[in-house]
């Protein structure tokens, strides 16, 4: 999970549980201000529901006025319009209502029904066919309800205590005016009738005492303002003219005409309800006022708790994203810098570190401080330490490498000191060895200082290794191209058993630049001697080179017992890309190939064959190759020495361009370099396929090497076939037996040097088909051997090499075939 969903969670957890409990300390308030809401839309209805009463008071006393023939039909329709008002008013507000207690509901409800039911109330006040006592009744019945319900709205939920006395007192006033509502009704039905009854004069005079009792619940729920309202009101004219005619009427007895008249009365009763009525809309008023005020305290503090709420969240919710941010830009930028050092920065650094004279003379410390630091932002806080470590560590990391390369460029010249130091004294015994050969002429004598010379080529080679890995190359430079099959024979003089090569199909007309002369024949010398080492002691190292298009290919074929494939993986890599190190001892002869290979652009890569053995492929490119280059003929198979030993004098070279002799070997020319050919492992170690490039050590197995030895023969250590002793500690080049001790029959004469020439065996070197047609065999040969089960290696080579000369030859058009001198030559 990244960092930022990490600090996300990190700030949602808090933030949640401020949230819920937020909502915890909200809730009261919120509903405090939902419940004074409601109880003002309540509040506002029992204003409708005053209004109502007023309504259906004058309709009913205008009904009884009606029915007792003291008032007309007009006046009751009109009364009866201004009813339907009040209940389409009263409607409308009710419909709103929600949480409206269970008494002030149940009021409701039956007001509904009442209202439904009017209409035929109406008819039959209309049609006169109902009683005043039934239609007062009626009217009673619904007029409280409706201050039932004004005084239950008293009762609900969150109601301060003041205002539900005051909602009360409302309601007690409302029920006073109508007790005077009743007693003018009750006084219309004693003038219609001559007189109060007994129940009526009770009825009248309970009137009086409802009224009485309610004006005084009124006075002490309600604050004193309302009663000093209420005084006021009625001490005026009309309000003391309705007193009066009620105290007359009042002392009138059952069964007694009253004096008054119902004109009279109607308008008394009349002006006392409009004055009630006066009283009564202003209490309301204030009622309603009051609870308005206290909803809109209650929403502003709600409103303000939730807004300070809110912002406190959106503001921690601000700086959490504003510093969340932050924080994860430096992160980023840490990891962006650790990614760039880690994949691009520090390797470039140890890339140019490792190339030699990097450091150009600075300190590890310059160095270190001039590669700068790759976190560039840092702070006081824990992100900016990290980023400070991580400079340290750069920086220690950087001074390291380049620390390490003041050291590999101080063992390199230490090794280029040593190697100039060993040519000089290679040069001084090469010198000294040409002095003693120019006057011995005992062959014994003559073989050992051979068997020297030759141990002073593979010393210069040794010390020529030691010049490659410290940077240099060899000094000198020919003036001439040179044939390919020169450079494989000088290649094979430079390693111990040379007289184990065998030269395959060589195509004519390959020669190497003379500028990449030493170098080639050095990558050659490695791998035949690393060849040659690894393979059976008996068996042939076969070189095969054919043009492939504007390339050349030369396969080095041994038949050892091979390697793995990922050993060979890792062979082929470390071959195709050297490191700039100085590399281990054992694997010396690896890095030097890689490194001359890289200097030409040669691919070598070692392969697996189809029989036992290595096959070592050496791609020479084009700039390495001289174009049109001819040779009268290249060297043979007998250049390359057979073992034979001297039983002659031999003659010594004149000196090459090099100022040295050089040796002539038994049944070979002179060097056709005149070049001291070296490079390669020296005398304790060997390079080339299979053998791990990996150099003998006193307890090493045999070479150091981890290749085992073939089934059915072991590494040579005393006597190998070509004569000689072998010390795996020095690589001492085998001694060749004397021609004396040889039958008679394998001499074949004496060459123009004076020294005897062997008749040569038929080599177990290449099979016949990789040769051209009519190609002859070797004498002594002796019976056709018997045909493998299987093509080895070196027939494998031998065919792709065949067929490579085949499609060349077609694609020049030429149609001769290759001159004969490149094939295995028998002597006679």
């Amino acid at each position: 999970m990244k960092i930022n969903r990490r600090l996300v969670l990190l700030v949602t957890a808090p933030l949640t549980v401020a949230v819920a409990f937020s909502v915890l300390a909200l809730a009261p308030a919120t509903n405090q201000a939902l419940q004074a809401g409601r109880l003002t839309s309540m509040v506002e209805v029992a204003d409708e529901a005053s209004e109502l009463t007023y309504r259906l008071q004058r309709e009913r006393a205008a009904a009884t006025a009606l029915v007792s023939e003291q008032g007309d039909a007009e006046a009751f329709r009109l009364r009866t319009e201004e009813t339907d008002r009040s209940i389409a008013g009263f409607r409308s507000r009710a419909e709103g209502l929600s949480a409206v207690p269970g008494s002030a509901r149940g009021a409701l409800d039956r007001i509904e029904r009442f209202v439904e039911e009017m209409p035929g109330l109406r008819a039959q006040v209309r049609s006169k066919s109902s009683t005043v006592s039934a239609l007062a009744f009626g009217y009673r019945i619904v007029i409280a309800d409706l201050n039932s319900y004004r005084d239950g709205i008293a009762q609900a939920d969150g109601v301060d205590a003041d205002i539900a006395d005051r909602i009360r007192a409302a309601a007690a006033l409302s029920e006073a005016a109508e007790h005077t509502a009743q007693q003018q009704v009750t006084v219309a039905r004693a003038q219609a009738a001559g007189g109060f009854t007994t129940a009526s004069q009770r009825t009248f005079d309970a009137g009086r005492m409802g009224y009485t009792e309610s004006i005084g619940v009124m006075f002490d729920l309600g604050p004193g303002a309302w009663r000093t309202w209420l005084e006021r009101t009625l001490s005026g004219a009309k309000a003391l003219e309705a007193r009066r005619l009620e105290d007359e009427i009042g002392r009138t007895g059952a069964g007694k005409d009253l004096t008054v008249t119902p004109k009279q009365w109607q308008k008394a009763s009349n002006d006392r309800q409009e004055l009630l009525r006066s009283v009564e809309k202003r209490v309301d008023a204030a009622v309603l006022a009051q609870v308005s005020d206290v909803r809109t305290t209650l929403i502003w503090t709600a409103g303000a708790e939730v807004a300070l709420v809110v912002l406190t969240l959106v503001g921690v919710v601000v700086v959490a994203i504003r510093l969340g941010r932050v924080m994860i830009r430096r992160l980023r930028d840490l990891r962006n810098a650790a990614h760039e050092v880690a994949h691009s920065g520090l390797p470039t650094v140890m890339a140019e570190l490792s190339q030699p004279g990097a450091l150009r003379g600075a300190t590890p410390e310059e160095v270190a401080r001039r590669t700068g630091d790759p976190v560039r932002t840092t702070g006081e806080d824990e992100i900016g330490e990290v980023g400070e470590a991580f400079n340290a560590v750069h920086h220690e990391a950087v001074r390291l490498a380049a620390q390490q390369a003041h050291t590999h460029e101080q063992l390199a010249e230490t090794l280029v000191g040593v190697a100039r130091r060993g040519a000089r004294l290679t040069a001084v015994m090469v010198s000294e060895l040409d002095t003693v050969q120019r006057d011995e002429a005992d062959p014994v004598r003559m073989k050992a200082l051979f068997a020297l010379d030759h141990l002073a080529v593979r010393m210069e080679r040794n010390t020529n290794n030691l010049l490659v890995l410290g940077g240099y190359g060899n000094a000198r430079v020919r003036s001439a191209d040179v044939g390919c099959s020169t450079v494989i024979v000088a290649a094979a003089q430079q390693i111990e058993r040379f007289d184990r090569v065998s030269l395959g199909v060589i195509e004519s007309g390959i020669g190497i630049t003379a500028r990449a002369v030493h170098d080639v024949a050095h990558i050659l010398a490695e791998l035949l001697d690393n060849a040659t080492r690894y393979s059976p002691p008996d068996k042939q190292v076969g070189v095969a080179v054919w043009r492939l298009w504007d390339r050349a290919v030369v396969q080095i074929v041994d038949e050892g017992v091979g390697m793995t494939a990922e050993r060979r993986a890792v062979h082929n890599a470390a071959l195709l890309e050297p490191q700039a190190g100085i590399g281990d001892v054992r694997s010396m002869g690896l890095h030097v190939v890689a490194r001359l290979a890289a200097r030409h652009g040669i691919v070598v890569e070692l392969r697996d064959s189809s029989g036992p053995g290595t096959i070592a492929e050496v791609t020479l490119p084009a700039k390495v190759l001289a174009l049109d280059f001819k040779e009268d003929r290249g060297p043979s198979q007998d250049d390359l020495g057979n073992g034979v030993g001297y039983e002659t004098p031999r003659p010594i070279t004149p000196p090459g361009p090099q100022g040295r002799r050089q040796p002539a070997r038994a049944g070979a020319r002179p060097d056709h370099l005149g070049i001291p050919v070296g490079a390669g492992l020296g005398a304790n170690a060997g390079t080339g396929p299979g053998a791990g490039f990996g150099a003998a050590g006193p307890d090493a197995p045999a070479d150091g090497s981890d290749r085992e030895a073939p089934p059915g023969h072991e590494r040579p250590r005393e006597d190998g076939p070509g004569g000689g002793a072998r010390d795996r500690g020095h690589g001492t080049t085998p001694a060749p037996r004397p021609a004396r001790d040889e039958p008679a029959s394998r001499v074949a004469g004496v060459s123009s040097s004076g020294l005897p020439l062997r008749q040569r065996r038929a080599p177990q070197q290449w099979p016949t088909a990789g040769r051209r047609e009519g190609a002859e065999q070797r004498t002594g040969a002796g019976a056709p051997r018997p045909s493998p089960r299987r093509r080895d290696s070196r027939q494998v080579s031998d065919v792709l090499a065949a067929y490579a000369q085949g499609i060349n030859r077609s694609t020049n058009h030429r149609g001769r075939s290759a001159p004969d001198d490149h094939t295995e030559r028998t002597e006679k």
